[in-house]
Formats: structure tokens, C-alpha cells, sequence
């Protein structure tokens, strides 16, 4: 049974998702904060890459600092933030998070030697200094995410019922896949023409228009596992959530799901470029191509879920586009020409959409609103320890124990690069196999009202209306 009640949705629907002001504020104020971060990102890797550390054979080193000083606090401080985020009204916390980072941001200009600082020679930050202020800032920035990301998705589920969050994940899907095909190609010429000040600037400033569109947001009373003034045990609520979470079937269904696709995704992200070499006997210089055509299969399939996911069956759709995607890698794995290595990556991005889409509405569909921070303290945690372990594992077969491989099977040549590839595709087909006999009877809000349409139509001269009523409201979600 559905125990997410929420009663912020009672009023009439809506003529269109974006006709709701609370959510289209929040939507446009993440637009621009996502923009803004993909900008500061490359940033970064160019700023301490090709200046910072300029010739220098640590560069690389340097730069893998970043991702390390954004990933830490995904495993140390997500866990934690989960039971504070329940604990704490969702919006004020939204705010304080964007406006904290807004400063850490601001505060990386020391860094950038614009102007003489004491008790440094010659007024400037060594490099060491300087990168050491870039980790530090990073990791406090990627903590606030820790609080903001659940405490938004909370707040998703107060502003929109549940028959339109499949659309308000596809919308977020859409502008997440915009900003990362936008974003990275404008953060080189800012940084070259105009200075890493101005780059900076510009992501401080869209996290101070985030703050300015949930300032407008109207939100409902968030839920909250305590009342203030209330005394609890932190150590209580982090095992309340646990316990709920692994005592609950879709929710244990998804993380398991989902961390088969991630430990067979990561062999892409660790070994693509070496398969458009070995296998694709292209160029690397077309693997630009290959995330642009992916980026627009992702847009595309994020458009096509959010108008029919809530339709088909948000679980469907799920398991559907878990399936399709590993049967689309199997045969990605078999390619050796460009083009249709292409058009299949059209389609893994269509299907990755599908899947990204239908995740957070299932959440919500069987999560109570009290407890939201920490379930998503146990999902992000678990999935991003995976993909970074996946692509590890693929990188260190691909370079040991599978370097010379080249067997025939049926006809078939297998390299090391496309039998990796091969196995990662079965592996995500049978997480999606996993997941399509365990939700195979989830049904939201809007799946039940259509079958309950349909009931009425077919026996409404025989069968008591107290009846439909009571078919239409079970949900297996348990």
C-alpha cells in the first residue's frame, strides 16, 4: 500500500505541469543552477589543468582531485544528511544550501590571484595553495548537495501529485541533458577570453537565482520525523530508515537494479574511447560525437517518458527501458562501424532516459514524506560506490587480465574491449529482468484510475460501485 499520503494535492488537476508555479520556479531555478554547475566543472579540470598546473607531470593528478573532493562527501556526509533533511523543513534547507554555495564559490576568487594577498610572496597563491582552497571549497559545495538534492525531491513530492511526477521527472531529465551538452562547450571560451573570474561569477550567480526561485516557491508544511523541540536519537532515525528500507520490496528492487546497470555501465565511461579505436577502427577524436549523439537519444527519450511513462506504467517503463538497454549495449558490443555504432547509442541514451525518468516517482510512490531524506541517503551513496567500482573493474580487466584476448566463438572474434562490453549488456538485461518480475504489479496513481475507467466501462451494470472503489485503490508497492 501506498503509504506516501500527501495532502498538498487535493485541489483540481492542473492544465500542465508548468502551469503549476511552485514546481515551474523550482524547475527553472535548477535549470539554471545545473547549467551553471556543468560550466563549473569543466572549469575547473581547464583552470587547474591547462593553467594551475600548466607542464607539469602531476597535472593529471591535480585534476583527478576534483572528482575526489566531490565524491567524499557523497559517501561520509550522505548518509548523515538523509536524517537531518527529515528532520528539517525542506525549503528553508534549500535555501541555506544555495546560498552557502553561492559564497564557497564567490570565496574561490582568492584563488584565482586577481588581486595582491598578504603572507604570500609577490602577493599570489602558490599552485599548492590554490588547489588546495579549490579541493577544500568543492567538498564543502558537494556537501550542501548532500542536503539540497534530498530536500528537493522531498519538495517535488509536496508540489506535484502524483499522476504528473513522471512528467516533472522527464522535464528534469530534459534540462539536466541540456545543461550538460551546453554547459561544457561555453565554460572553455569564458575561461580563455574573459578569465576564470568570470566563470567563477557565473555559477555563484546561478546559484543566487536558484535561492530567488525557491524564495518565490509557496510550499506546503513539509513532514517531518520530528516536531521541533521534540528530542530523538540520530542513531534512531538513521536505523528507521534502514529498516524501512530494506523491509520495503520496490525500494530494494530499484537500488539492486539500479547498481547491476551502474557496475555494467561504468565499462563505457572506463573504455570507450579504446573501442572506438579497436573495435569502431574510427578516430578518437569522434568520441565527442558519440556523448553528443547519446546526450540527444537522452533528450529525446526523456521527452517521450515524461508524456507517456505515467500512461504505460511508471514501473513498466522502468523495467522496459532497463531491458532494452542492456539488449541495445549486447549489440553495441558486436559493432565495428561508426554509424550504426551511432544510431545504437541513440538509442541507449532514448533508453537510459526511460529509466532515469520513472526512478524518482517510484521512490515517492512508496516512501512516506517523512522519511524521503534518508531512503535517498541510501540510494545515491550505494549507486555512485558502484560506478566508480565498475569502472575501476573494467579498466583493470581491460589492462591485465583480458589484454591479449582474442578468441573465436560461432564465427564470432572477441577482443577485451567488446567482450567487456558483451557482459556488461548482460548484466544490465538481467537487472532489468530482476526488476520486471518484482514490479511487475506496482501500478501509481494515475495507472489505477485508468484501470478503474476501464472497470467501470466493462461492468458498471453489474458490479457495485463500492466495489470498483475499493479495486481502484489497492496499490502493491510493498
Amino acid at each position: 500500500m501506498n503509504s506516501n499520503t500527501s495532502t498538498a494535492h487535493t485541489a483540481s488537476k492542473q492544465p500542465g505541469l508548468l502551469r503549476n508555479r511552485n514546481f515551474a520556479l523550482l524547475w527553472i531555478g535548477r535549470t539554471i543552477s545545473v547549467l551553471g554547475d556543468y560550466a563549473f566543472d569543466t572549469t575547473l579540470i581547464l583552470w587547474i589543468g591547462v593553467i594551475i598546473a600548466k607542464g607539469q607531470s602531476w597535472a593529471p593528478l591535480a585534476v583527478s582531485g576534483v572528482l575526489i573532493a566531490t565524491s567524499i562527501p557523497i559517501f561520509l556526509i550522505g548518509p548523515i544528511a538523509g536524517v537531518f533533511v527529515d528532520r528539517w523543513e525542506k525549503r528553508p534547507t534549500m535555501l541555506w544550501m544555495d546560498a552557502l554555495r553561492a559564497i564557497l564559490i564567490t570565496l574561490l576568487l582568492f584563488a584565482a590571484n586577481l588581486f595582491p594577498l598578504p603572507f604570500f610572496p609577490d602577493g599570489k597563491m602558490p599552485a599548492s595553495w590554490q588547489l588546495g582552497m579549490i579541493y577544500a571549497i568543492v567538498f564543502l559545495a558537494s556537501t550542501c548537495a548532500q542536503f539540497f538534492n534530498p530536500s528537493r525531491m522531498a519538495l517535488i513530492g509536496d508540489l506535484v501529485p502524483e499522476p504528473q511526477r513522471a512528467q516533472a521527472s522527464g522535464l528534469t531529465q530534459i534540462s539536466m541533458s541540456i545543461a550538460g551538452i551546453i554547459g561544457p562547450p561555453l565554460a572553455a571560451p569564458v575561461l580563455f577570453a574573459f578569465g576564470v573570474e568570470w566563470a567563477l561569477i557565473v555559477n555563484a550567480l546561478s546559484f543566487v537565482a536558484s535561492f530567488v526561485a525557491i524564495l518565490a516557491i509557496q510550499a506546503p508544511k513539509a513532514a517531518r520525523s520530528i516536531q521541533p523541540g521534540e528530542q530523538s536519537s540520530f542513531f534512531r532515525e538513521f536505523a528507521d530508515g534502514i529498516r524501512f528500507f530494506v523491509g520495503n520490496r520496490v525500494l530494494v528492487t530499484l537500488l539492486i537494479t539500479i547498481m547491476i546497470v551502474m557496475l555494467g555501465a561504468g565499462a563505457i565511461n572506463a573504455l570507450g574511447v579504446f573501442f572506438m579505436t579497436e573495435n569502431l577502427h574510427t578516430s578518437a577524436s569522434f568520441f565527442g560525437l558519440v556523448d553528443a549523439v547519446m546526450g540527444i537519444g537522452i533528450i529525446a527519450g526523456a521527452i517521450l517518458a515524461s508524456a507517456f511513462a505515467q500512461r504505460l506504467g511508471v514501473a513498466r517503463t522502468f523495467w522496459f527501458c532497463t531491458v532494452g538497454a542492456g539488449i541495445v549495449f549486447l549489440v553495441f558490443a558486436r559493432m565495428s562501424l561508426l554509424l550504426p555504432a551511432l544510431v545504437l547509442m541513440l538509442l541507449l541514451g532514448v533508453m537510459q532516459a526511460g529509466l532515469n525518468v520513472a526512478v524518482n516517482p517510484l521512490i515517492l510512490h512508496v516512501t512516506p514524506r517523512e522519511l524521503v531524506g534518508r531512503i535517498s541517503s541510501v540510494l545515491d551513496p550505494a549507486t555512485s560506490l558502484v560506478s566508480i567500482v565498475s569502472i575501476a573493474i573494467a579498466g583493470s580487466l581491460a589492462s591485465t587480465v583480458l589484454n591479449n584476448l582474442h578468441a573465436t566463438v560461432l564465427g564470432m572474434t572477441f577482443g577485451p574491449i567488446d567482450t567487456i562490453f558483451a557482459f556488461s549488456g548482460l548484466l544490465i538485461l538481467l537487472g532489468g529482468l530482476y526488476a520486471m518480475v518484482n514490479l511487475r504489479d506496482v501500478r501509481l496513481a494515475k495507472e489505477e484510475e485508468n484501470i478503474s475507467a476501464e472497470a467501470a466501462e466493462a461492468e458498471a451494470a453489474s458490479v457495485p460501485a463500492s466495489m470498483q472503489e475499493s479495486a481502484s485503490a489497492a496499490v502493491a508497492a510493498e
